[in-house]
């Protein structure tokens, strides 16, 4: 998610304005230590021009 993040241009703080989270927020999920709700990871991703897949799936 950090690298889509940088790719757009926003800083953690930017992105959690967007999406109606916390600057922490934001940073817990992308270091791993916070599992966001379904309605978070969809306003990530609309806020990245990803998918769930791209941001949120973990290769097995």
């Amino acid at each position: 998610m950090k690298v889509a993040r940088v790719e757009v241009g926003l800083s953690q703080a930017e992105l959690a304005a967007v999406v109606g989270a916390t600057r922490q927020t934001v940073g817990l999920i992308e270091a791993g230590g916070y599992n966001p709700t379904l309605k978070l990871c969809l306003a990530i991703c609309h806020a990245l021009g990803k998918t769930l897949d791209d941001l949120f799936w973990e290769e097995g």
